[in-house]
């Protein structure tokens, strides 16, 4: 998980960043997960989607005066291969993957003057704690 989760869009960010600076409006957007904003039952899970999170908000802040800006999409459950044994939530209430991939879009095309650090992506109501 920490390779894949982690250690890809650090090294992606790494390789990337000079030349996103360079055009003047750079776009990074990464993939989290409500598990990262919240601990449930997988922690490691958790932790490695927390870290993304955490480095989307540094590419913000190191990135801001380049004028690239770094947004972290970060969805509950989405019907993929990953939720099929899941039970909690119907699959056809989950967030569909073109759905996110359209937020994801959506990231890109904002103009600099517009900056979303995260868009949380629940699929049902939560009611606030």
């Amino acid at each position: 998980m920490w390779r894949v989760n982690v250690k890809g869009p650090l090294r992606l960010a790494r390789a990337t960043l000079p030349h996103l600076a360079v055009c003047g409006h750079g776009r990074v957007v990464n993939l989290g997960s409500l598990a990262g904003k919240r601990v449930g039952s997988n922690v490691g899970y958790a932790m490695t989607k927390f870290a993304v999170v955490a480095l989307t908000h540094g590419i913000r802040r190191e990135g801001r005066a380049a004028g690239i800006r770094a947004t972290v999409v970060c969805p509950g459950y989405v019907a993929t291969d990953m939720t099929l044994n899941e039970d909690e939530i119907p699959r056809h209430e989950m967030s569909q993957p073109g759905d996110i991939a359209r937020l994801v879009e959506a990231a890109l095309m904002m103009p600099n003057n517009a900056s979303v650090s995260e868009m949380l992506v629940h699929c049902q109501f939560e009611p606030m704690l």
